[in-house]
């Protein structure tokens, strides 16, 4: 991977062949097997590039789910919910209803490397029709999964995106976009 200098945002996210970045309910054990670089298939390259982490609800609950020790405590995390109310503190995470107009902006200025957009869909869809989306970084996973929670959600704007480089890790491609 080159490295991407800035505080850019940049969507770094794993997807099967037919298109989906969960199974329906949501999880990604669906991953685990899948034979790449016998390494981390260049995460910790990525994740030294990090300088803060946003990433939904959804996103949030289902992370918390595959590990006791929250996997990103070392960076500033923001989770976007629609519901503040609902959400006690939680240590390493800041929950916000911000809008996105305000908010990339400002972490943007803050941040001390990339802004990453964990996921998912539904905030994908969000950050492409607001503009934000600078770069994307797709883990094509050699895996066809038939139903589940798609990387472009509908109603996700139609948009085109500039191949930059491909980079392969075992069996899994990584493609790297400017959008």
């Amino acid at each position: 991977m080159d490295a991407i200098k800035s505080n850019k945002v940049v969507l770094y996210i794993a997807v099967s062949l037919d298109g989906y970045i969960a199974l329906p309910d949501g999880s990604v054990d669906w991953l685990f097997d899948v034979k790449g670089d016998g390494g981390d298939n260049g995460y910790a390259d990525f994740y030294d590039t990090v300088g803060t982490i946003l990433m939904g609800r959804l996103t949030y609950e289902e992370v918390l789910k595959l590990s006791d020790d929250f996997p990103y405590a070392g960076k500033p995390c923001y989770i976007l919910t629609r519901s503040l109310a609902k959400h006690e503190q939680a240590p390493h995470v800041t929950f916000t209803d911000e809008a996105l107009s305000e908010l990339v902006p400002r972490l943007q200025k803050q941040s001390e490397g990339l802004v990453w957009l964990v996921g998912g869909g539904q905030l994908v869809q969000a950050f492409m029709q607001a503009g934000l989306l600078e770069k994307a970084i797709i883990a094509i996973i050699p895996k066809v999964l038939g139903q589940g929670i798609p990387l472009f959600p509908e109603g996700t704007l139609p948009s085109t995106f500039e191949l930059q480089e491909i980079e392969r890790r075992g069996n899994i491609v990584l493609l790297y976009y400017n959008v």
